[in-house]
């Protein structure tokens, strides 16, 4: 694999994103690192093309966004929205997230080694999600498709109007959000934790789990609920 370095202390960034954003043909199984990175917003954003992309230090804002196809690699640790709106390809984040990790993201891979910030995953439209650690309050809010899992906690109100997402946790839940509910794992649900663990390097047992899904109490107006849900 080709190899070729940026260093964004050098090299402005809308350069950098520049080059990222050519010919798919001419990224294909090219390798590149992006050094010192200083918590700079929208590193490697808008990606279409099979190319793997190293971020050797902390990413800011939207880090991966729009994502398609590219093999992300986060060194650090990143800030808000990180593979917001990704379509396809992998992201991974070797420490923290901050707020809205994978907000809306349609497909791929978004792993996150520590833990994530408040509304993880909100939105998710269909990508799968796995966090090392924690994850804080409203994760998986109005999340429609796709799948998460949560090897430590979750915060308050998780899955909060879930729709057809379905959030697996390892550790304890502070609450449910509004419709959201906890339901028996199956051996279809075992083997979705066995394989998103293992696309992320993680070893814990899959029956440690739990599975929350959409009661589906929200999908049609009840005008006689006079909004108690």
């Amino acid at each position: 694999m080709e190899s070729l370095s940026f260093d964004l202390a050098a090299t402005p960034l809308r350069e950098v994103n520049r080059f990222l954003h050519g010919p798919a043909a001419g990224l294909q199984d090219r390798h590149v690192l992006i050094a010192n990175p200083d918590g700079a917003h929208n590193i490697a954003v808008g990606l279409n093309a099979p190319v793997k992309v190293t971020v050797d230090g902390h990413a800011g804002y939207y880090a991966g966004g729009m994502n398609q196809l590219a093999d992300i690699t986060i060194e650090g640790s990143a800030s808000t929205g990180v593979a917001e709106n990704m379509m396809s390809g992998r992201v991974h984040v070797k420490g923290f997230a901050s707020n809205a990790a994978g907000a809306s993201a349609h497909g791929g891979l978004l792993v996150i080694d520590g833990d994530a910030g408040l509304r993880c995953g909100i939105s998710l439209k269909g990508a799968d999600i796995v966090v090392g650690g924690s994850v804080g309050s409203f994760s998986g809010f109005m999340a429609q498709a796709g799948r998460m899992v949560v090897c430590g906690n979750a915060g308050d109100a998780l899955g909060d109007s879930l729709y057809e997402a379905v959030i697996y946790v390892r550790g304890k839940i502070a609450s449910l959000g509004a419709d959201a509910q906890l339901e028996p794992m199956t051996d279809s649900d075992l083997a979705s934790v066995t394989e998103l663990l293992a696309a992320a390097g993680l070893a814990h047992d899959p029956a440690q789990f739990r599975r929350v899904a959409s009661a589906r109490s929200l999908y049609h107006w009840n005008s006689d609920a006079d909004q108690e849900y």
